[in-house]
């Protein structure tokens, strides 16, 4: 009995250590860094569709969100060979308030009365969150995006995902100048308009020890776009 007891707890222990292990599974491999662009791959297996577009009230383009084919498994497979379930998931985006949600791929913009459909990107991208900013709109006659995403595969995984880094970006309303304002290699924490001085705050941590995580011990940075001025200037300021 003492040696099963023995051996259950040293059982828990791997466990315990395997669990830990998976958990701290680092965003960033830095010995690869400078090649991590290069090694996302795109998986051929997969169907990329669009949804239906998308006009911003107001302006004067329709934006199409695109994304894979979402493909879901329920039930499970019986011995006597009936197949599980397949559902198939053709809405890959949300819209509400300014707001499209989703994990995209690209985002193609379409000017009204014109066939010519441009990308966002031409690069390998994850979207989540494209917003279009309508107080500076109305205040500045400047009709500006502002995206979260995901644009480069720093863990090394080969595919781009929330276990990457994520950046802040900005466009116009046509899809041009598409800018990435965060730094590389800073993991945006969130982002905020002030709309009575037409300011972009976002704040980004940066791993300035080099464990590959963010923690505690990394450095905060926070950061200002003045929407008023040509031009994306990021600006720092020190609150405290």
């Amino acid at each position: 009995m003492k040696k099963l007891h023995i051996a259950l707890l040293s059982l828990s222990v791997l466990l315990v250590v395997s669990c830990k292990k998976e958990e701290e599974k680092p965003k960033v491999i830095y010995d690869a860094a400078n090649k991590s662009k290069a090694s996302t791959k795109v998986d051929s297996a997969q169907v990329a569709i669009a949804d239906l577009p998308i006009q911003m009230d107001g302006t004067d383009y329709l934006i199409h969100p695109v994304a894979d084919l979402r493909v879901y498994e329920r039930g499970t497979k019986s011995r006597y060979g009936s197949s599980s379930v397949i559902d198939l998931s053709f809405t890959i985006s949300n819209y509400g308030e300014d707001e499209i949600t989703g994990y995209l791929q690209n985002l193609k913009f379409q000017k009204i009365g014109s066939d010519s459909i441009r990308p966002l990107t031409d690069k390998p991208a994850l979207i989540q969150t494209a917003t279009f900013l309508r107080s500076v709109s109305n205040q500045l006659r400047k009709q500006v995006m502002v995206y979260t995403m995901y644009d480069v595969d720093t863990n090394r995984d080969g595919r781009l995902d929330a276990s990457d880094i994520k950046s802040l970006y900005l466009s116009d309303i046509s899809g041009a100048n598409f800018t990435k304002v965060s730094a590389d290699f800073q993991e945006l924490i969130d982002w905020n308009l002030i709309e009575s001085n037409n300011k972009l705050y976002f704040r980004t941590v940066e791993d300035t020890n080099k464990n590959g995580q963010f923690d505690k011990n990394d450095v905060l940075h926070y950061n200002f776009i003045d929407l008023s001025k040509a031009g994306w200037e990021v600006s720092t300021y020190m609150p405290i």
